[in-house]
């Protein structure tokens, strides 16, 4: 199988990822016990389905007994430019680099596919394979740091010294018996720039995430209003965050993205609040047509923005907020109320 493997590590550069390794199923003994206290402490917020599939997303080796190795691949979608300088641009909205190009669930699994059909082509009829992009109770973050991708840093998120911390993980599960790499040591030392830099203080530790905090999970999965004490954190923030992962110092090896896909779109890099703030949801649709951002809906989206205009401090959006006041959804009627209210304070 040791032919196989570099050949099929080969074939990974060929197809356009920057790092494949691989892991056994059981490799993460201890991942049980993490993610209950996760889940005790109330970490994971409104996402019951993490508490729902902890059984698979605690145990790998569970999601398919037959499998018998994993193959962990990362894809790179490293910025051109530096995310955090449209926060100086309050009248902006701030979109997560990931959602800005293509969806990468589309662009990863079909890489993952190609792949995958090539090492049955190798490996013969007799093998099976199964591939995974975050819509599988798998838990990509911790069974890449298993198979040496990287490891999971102060703020959770896999990082590499050979790409930085800009990438997607997906994976392949098969029948395959191959040899396994070895896992990656933490190289985080006494650094806390992902730490310090987070505007909602989501670590309660390092190497801890309370995401009822975090403005991704804020912007992204939190249904209804968004508690007040968070708001004015979040600042221009209308999908994700990615302070965190642009201040590592990692990045000084991350490596360009491959797939043009994976490419910012100009209309989504600096976009005006105003104009979001607008949309109808036939608009909404059309604009993030094959986008990870239509996902969350209209009505989702239109709040995040809504947010954001109360933050931005300029009198000229007061009145895009006034006229959704009467939005036939509540919460983004109470979410413009609430912009409409922070210019009055500035008035008195």
């Amino acid at each position: 199988m040791t032919d196989l493997k570099q050949r099929l590590i080969t074939e990974a550069d060929a197809v356009g990822f920057v790092a494949c390794r691989i892991c056994k199923p059981d490799a993460l003994p201890d991942l049980p016990d993490r993610l209950k206290d996760f889940i005790t402490a109330g970490y994971h917020g409104q996402m019951g389905w993490m508490a729902e599939r902890m059984r698979w997303r605690g145990n790998p080796a569970a999601l398919w007994p037959e499998a018998k190795s994993v193959i962990m691949l990362a894809e790179s979608y490293t910025p051109e430019y530096d995310p955090l300088d449209i926060l100086n641009h309050p009248e902006r909205g701030a979109i997560s680099v990931y959602a800005q190009g293509r969806d990468y669930h589309d662009v990863v699994k079909k890489r993952l596919k190609r792949l995958a059909r090539w090492l049955l082509d190798e490996a013969g009829k007799d093998e099976q394979v199964k591939v995974f992009v975050d819509t599988a109770p798998v838990p990509e973050k911790a069974l890449g740091a298993a198979a040496g991708l990287g490891w999971q840093g102060k703020h959770t998120n896999l990082v590499s010294r050979d790409w930085g911390n800009w990438a997607f993980l997906g994976a392949i599960f098969t029948t395959l018996d191959l040899e396994a790499d070895a896992a990656e040591v933490d190289h985080c030392g006494s650094c806390r720039a992902c730490l310090d830099v987070c505007p909602t203080d989501a670590f309660p530790a390092p190497y801890r995430l309370d995401a009822r905090r975090c403005i991704s999970y804020l912007t992204i999965e939190h249904k209804g209003p968004v508690p007040e004490n968070l708001r004015r954190q979040m600042g221009n923030r209308i999908y994700g965050c990615d302070d965190c992962l642009a201040v590592c110092p990692w990045n000084k090896f991350a490596v360009a993205a491959r797939d043009m896909r994976l490419s910012s779109r100009p209309e989504l890099t600096a976009p005006h609040l105003a104009e979001l703030a607008q949309l109808d949801d036939a608009e909404f649709r059309a604009l993030f047509s094959g986008s990870p951002i239509k996902r969350i809906g209209r009505d989702r989206f239109v709040r995040n923005v809504l947010y954001a205009i109360g933050n931005a401090g300029q009198s000229a959006l007061a009145p895009v907020a006034a006229e959704l006041t009467r939005d036939p959804d509540p919460t983004v009627a109470e979410a413009a109320r609430w912009a409409v209210a922070q210019y009055v304070d500035q008035c008195r």
